[in-house]
């Protein structure tokens, strides 16, 4: 956001350095990215000098130039070609110099040289308006007034102003300090409190705004009261469409507002001026002679201002005529006819405040970043619509003749009152870090326009201006005091003490690094989502109950209104970004939390969580690249972490979860370490994935309770180890983890190793709903040779338990 000191010096006269100015903006929070100076011209019309052509005639080579002498002031007239076709002896003009940097409208840099043009020396040039930056005219040069004096430079005749600009890198949150007016107020705060000022803020004087013949009321209703509490407007009549002055051009020009017309600088100098978006329709196109704002329904279509047919969403806020055709996409972008037009006359002038959820939304969806939703994002001020209207009004008066023909309409119904906050003094010290006196803390507010209220000894009731939209709780009363008091006042320790401490546990970080080190070297890139999401994201796959969103108020992108509740919908964001750009072998990694709403109070569960899709391997002859990844392949990352931090003491189940089309749950008991599987279709085919992605999600609370365990390593044993190979027919619902568990409960001592080396699968074989299985046993003992007979006895007392339990038939 760009911020002219002269036209801050409209509301408050400061008498500091501009260099002063910009370390006090930044330390009130307005943080200085730049500052320059800028003049009214560009380029300062340096180099061009007030001229009379003395001689003017017919260039000798070509029909269409004239060959000039102009006097400059020196001892002799320059010869100057010129191709405008109205140069005339005897006229007063602006001359470009030898040596003279000129700007074209794109803003590119060309120099005036001597030269010849068809054959005769030209030694400068005489200037239209638009070659100087003074207009767009090209028909002809600028002849000046017969009493301009010849040999001024043009800079001192043209009166061209300078100004300091600063450029405020301005948080989402200062809804306060978005036009010159929010500014000046938290400059006069700082400088009555730090530096003795005893002025005060000058609002522009309205007291003359009157209706001078009331002869023509528009009607107006608002029909949706949520996205627009106020509405507020005048008409105003017999007005001429004309170019601003150039005092007005000057100001819009400093802050980067190119100048258009009178009617439509007034609406863009108040903007910049109050931080109050105002919007001039044509009164001859409002149909019915009335305005509705309402919704239209989904999908029907509006032509805007920049010709493009948009398709409504039945949550835009339209400003309607009476046969509710949309005029306007309410604080965010107006249409292509009811707009003011150079043969406009008579406008109906509106001011609102409109819901800052509704319009952020609109711009989003529409992608229509505009000056006014900017404003009325973050939080306009509805005490500030009949003012700027009066302000507006008075303007048009002067600027473009207008005459006020109706009282304002003002539809308010329920008043935005001052929002009150308790603040203690105790908590003002506690988090400022030094003690402000109660006066101190009571001049700091009373500065900065909040009213104060005794409510104990210890404490004040303060009620907050409601152009601080962002200002709702005592820490944030508390930073408005600190703003003002002055960051550099709160003294730093001279000493800083710290103590030595030794942990026999390995830190979070250390696990986290572990394990961020294993998966990079699989191949695996590490992400990292935001933790911020758009709750109609999860409205739409219906897989959180939304009782359970932590919503979050979001100023500066308002759709991102919900903390993440876990991480697989932001980490496929990410898959999907990477699909659109035909990239689907995809290996990524996230340490992250989940955030939601419990019945006493917020949980914040962390994750590691990891995503694969694509195909298994690379393009190559050497292997088949046509295979794609699948539930074995996630599981076998999920042994390397497992492994890798000696967990293996955990119960097997299948998962039954809305997120997953099918998966696994490794769990001890209620509490689950780990969830993976293949991403449901459904969830998918909602979020646009090209192929199948496969997710694991491991708690990290989890596996930070079993961080202690330390790897132990046994001696290989010295005596042979026995295999026995089975051959079972299984039903299809037994799982082979079963069969592990029972085997193992068999004989821990000698049973060593369990195997499935193969599937087999053929209802004409088998029978219906049956599978077989063929498993190998590996068997010893630490201390002796096994002998046939025992492995024997081991086996049978296997065979016995599968056949009582899972109903396994031996094959022989």
């Amino acid at each position: 956001m760009k911020i002219s000191l002269n036209w801050l010096n409209k509301y408050l006269k400061i008498d500091l350095p501009p260099e002063e100015i910009s370390e006090i903006l930044t330390m009130i929070g307005l943080e200085v990215e730049g500052m320059e100076e800028v003049e009214s011209v560009k380029g300062g019309l340096k180099g061009i000098v007030v001229g009379e052509v003395v001689e003017c005639g017919k260039h000798p080579n070509a029909d269409k130039l004239s060959l000039t002498r102009v006097n400059l002031g020196h001892e002799e007239p320059v010869q100057i070609v010129c191709g405008a076709p109205n140069v005339a002896q005897g006229q007063k003009v602006l001359v470009a110099t030898v040596g003279t940097t000129l700007y074209s409208p794109e803003g590119e840099e060309w120099k005036i040289k001597k030269g010849k043009i068809r054959g005769e020396v030209s030694e400068g040039m005489i200037c239209a308006e638009d070659e100087l930056g003074l207009g767009t005219d090209h028909e002809g040069i600028m002849v000046l007034p017969e009493d301009a004096p010849v040999g001024i430079p043009a800079r001192e005749y043209m009166n061209v102003e300078t100004d300091i600009v600063y450029e405020i890198g301005l948080t989402p949150n200062r809804s306060d300090a978005t036009s010159h007016i929010g500014v000046a107020n938290d400059l006069a705060a700082y400088l009555k409190i730090n530096h003795n000022y005893e002025g005060d803020v000058k609002w522009p004087d309205v007291s003359d705004f009157k209706v001078d013949v009331p002869s023509h009321n528009v009607k107006v209703s608002v029909e949706n009261h949520e996205a627009c509490p106020r509405y507020s407007g005048v008409v105003i009549t017999d007005i001429e469409i004309k170019e601003s002055p150039d005092w007005l051009k000057n100001y819009l020009k400093a802050v980067d507002v190119r100048p258009i017309s009178n009617i439509v600088d007034i609406t863009n100098f108040i903007l910049h001026e109050l931080s109050q978006p105002l919007h001039a329709f044509d009164l001859e196109e409002i149909e019915g002679n009335e305005i509705i704002v309402k919704t239209l329904p989904e999908g029907s279509i509006f032509k805007s201002l920049d010709e493009i047919d948009r398709k409504l969403s039945d949550h835009d806020l339209m400003i309607c005529d009476g046969n509710s055709n949309g005029m306007c996409i309410g604080g965010v972008f107006g249409g292509i006819n009811s707009g003011v037009k150079d043969n406009t006359t008579s406008i109906f002038l509106e001011a609102a405040h409109f819901d800052a959820g509704w319009i952020r939304r609109s711009s989003t969806r529409h992608n229509l970043r505009t000056d006014a939703a900017k404003v009325f994002e973050k939080g306009s001020d509805p005490s500030r619509t009949v003012y700027a209207l009066k302000r507006a009004a008075l303007l048009i008066k002067e600027l473009a003749g207008g005459t006020i023909v109706s009282d304002i309409v003002d539809i308010y119904p329920k008043e935005i009152e001052r929002k009150e906050i308790l603040v203690r003094y105790n908590r003002v010290t506690g988090l400022i870090g030094t003690e402000i006196s109660k006066d101190e803390i009571h001049q700091i507010l009373r500065a900065m326009d909040m009213e104060i209220e005794p409510v104990t000894d210890d404490s004040i009731k303060v009620a907050v201006p409601t152009d601080k939209s962002d200002v709702t709780r005592e820490v944030d009363v508390i930073e408005e005091i600190l703003r003002i008091y002055g960051f550099n006042k709160v003294p730093l320790d001279e000493q800083l003490s710290t103590k030595i401490s030794y942990d026999v546990t390995k830190p979070d970080h250390v696990v986290r690094d572990k394990l961020s080190e294993l998966l990079t070297h699989q191949g695996f890139n590490e992400m990292m989502g935001m933790s911020l999401i758009e709750s109609r994201i999860y409205d739409q796959l219906e897989i959180i109950d939304p009782s359970k969103y932590v919503y979050v108020n979001n100023t500066s992108n308002i759709h991102l209104d919900i903390m993440r509740p876990e991480m697989m919908v932001s980490g496929l964001l990410s898959v999907v970004h990477n699909h659109y750009r035909q990239n689907m072998k995809l290996k990524l990694y996230e340490f992250g939390k989940g955030f939601t709403k419990g019945d006493e109070g917020y949980v914040e569960d962390e994750f590691l969580t990891i995503f694969l899709s694509g195909p298994r391997n690379e393009e190559s002859w050497m292997h088949d690249s046509k295979t794609q990844v699948g539930l074995y392949d996630i599981k076998r990352v999920i042994a390397h972490v497992f492994a890798k931090l000696n967990i293996a003491s955990y119960q097997t189940s299948e998962l039954e979860e809305g997120r997953f089309e099918y998966g696994v749950k490794y769990h001890r008991g209620t509490r689950t370490m780990c969830s993976f599987g293949k991403v449901h279709h459904k969830i998918a085919k909602a979020m646009d994935l090209k192929t199948d992605v496969f997710y694991a999600e491991i708690s990290m609370a989890e596996i930070f309770n079993m961080k202690t365990k330390t790897i132990e390593v046994d001696e290989i044993s010295k005596y042979p180890s026995m295999r026995r190979d089975l051959a079972m027919v299984l039903d299809k619902k037994v799982k082979f983890e079963e069969i592990r568990k029972l085997a193992y409960g068999v004989d821990k001592k000698h049973v060593k190793e369990i195997n499935l080396f193969d599937v087999y699968e053929n209802e004409e074989h088998l029978g219906e709903g049956k599978k077989s299985y063929a498993v190998s046993f590996t068997f010893s003992d630490d201390t002796k040779t096994l002998k046939d007979k025992e492995v024997e006895k081991i086996i049978k007392k296997i065979i016995y338990v599968l056949e009582q339990n899972v109903k396994a038939e031996i094959r022989s």
